[in-house]
């Protein structure tokens, strides 16, 4: 039976914002088992043996767990592996260093931004997969500074993305939920953006698992549900769920799920960013009562020995505040 809250560890989980998942599923934060709380532990000494000592906290090591199904061998492989190639990528320095001048020209090709949230709080990611076009992107920029905006954004959606939506949200948000407008897509376009496109989605399946909430696939060409139906069968089922695939007739239930607000005009919404949507990064992350810098922001020799006591806003039930000792205080109602 699921605990109503996992156990942490002082050393790591320096959390400032709510660390309860608002859906009661099992191996999700504020709801794991006693047999998933101990792998958590059992992942995390594996990995110090190994002399890790970087993103070793509860929340992190769960959506390994998950992305393999509890089995700690195979979460350590993938863990490991993830974190050689962020060193190889020079992944760390990213976030604080990658300047992306040429951003605005490459958006006139292929459009991807995140923009607002959805009912349920999370951050909505959009691409514009039919404006793709990489020769005349590969004039402004290469497909490498293209890989290190992706992961830059990666790293900019973990921090200070999903920390600012959870403290508005009063509860943890670990997903996105993500719109790929597929107009204009046909199968005459698919090689030509076949490899850039895979090596973007490798990065997000092998290193930023868990990361997918709802993933809508608008304007989505004829004969794509059929072949979709087809691929389903190999596709774990928890995924398949995630995955809506809609025509040009998709503009209701889209909005059942993203506020019209929130929402680009060109979507069916009513949202006109100054500026465009596109360019505007608009969300909790930039409103001041949620955002707060980035840890990254701050190089680590400069960080501070000590934690300082987190502050949350609207705190869940399932955060519990740890004093300098590491031992439980009192919790804070929602």
């Amino acid at each position: 039976m699921a605990t109503e809250s996992q156990s942490t560890d002082s050393k790591y989980d320096q959390y400032d914002f709510p660390t309860t998942a608002p859906e009661a599923q099992p191996g999700h934060p504020g709801h794991t088992s006693p047999e998933q709380d101990a792998k958590v532990h059992q992942l995390r000494a594996e990995l110090e043996k190994l002399g890790y000592t970087e993103r070793l906290d509860t929340l992190t090591l769960l959506r390994f767990l998950r992305a393999r199904k509890f089995d700690v061998e195979a979460a350590k492989t993938m863990f490991t592996a993830s974190e050689a190639w962020r060193k190889e990528f020079g992944t760390d320095d990213l976030a604080r260093n990658f300047d992306y001048p040429e951003k605005e020209e490459v958006f006139k090709f292929y459009p991807q931004y995140y923009h607002k949230t959805d009912k349920d709080g999370r951050p909505v990611y959009i691409e514009k997969l039919g404006k793709i076009d990489l020769n005349q992107m590969y004039k402004i920029t290469t497909a490498d500074r293209m890989l290190k905006n992706l992961v830059c954004e990666y790293e900019k959606l973990a921090d200070p993305r999903l920390p600012a939506c959870s403290r508005k949200a009063g509860k943890l948000l670990e997903t996105c939920c993500t719109v790929m407008d597929l107009k204009g897509v046909g199968i005459t376009s698919v090689p030509s953006v076949y490899g850039y496109v895979k090596q973007a989605s490798d990065i997000s399946q092998n290193h930023y698992p868990e990361r997918l909430g709802k993933l809508y696939l608008i304007n989505a060409p004829w004969g794509f549900s059929s072949v979709f139906s087809a691929v389903k069968g190999f596709l774990d089922p928890v995924t398949v769920s995630k995955i809506h695939v809609l025509g040009s007739g998709y503009q209701k239930e889209l909005l059942s799920q993203v506020p019209a607000e929130n929402l680009p005009v060109e979507f069916g919404g009513s949202c006109k960013c100054e500026g465009g949507c596109e360019l505007s990064d608009m969300g909790p992350w930039q409103e001041a009562e949620w955002a707060r810098p980035p840890k990254w922001a701050t190089p680590k020799e400069e960080a501070p020995k000590e934690a300082a006591e987190p502050v949350v806003q609207n705190e869940d039930p399932g955060y519990v505040k740890k004093d300098a000792e590491g031992q439980e205080g009192a919790q804070t109602s929602a």
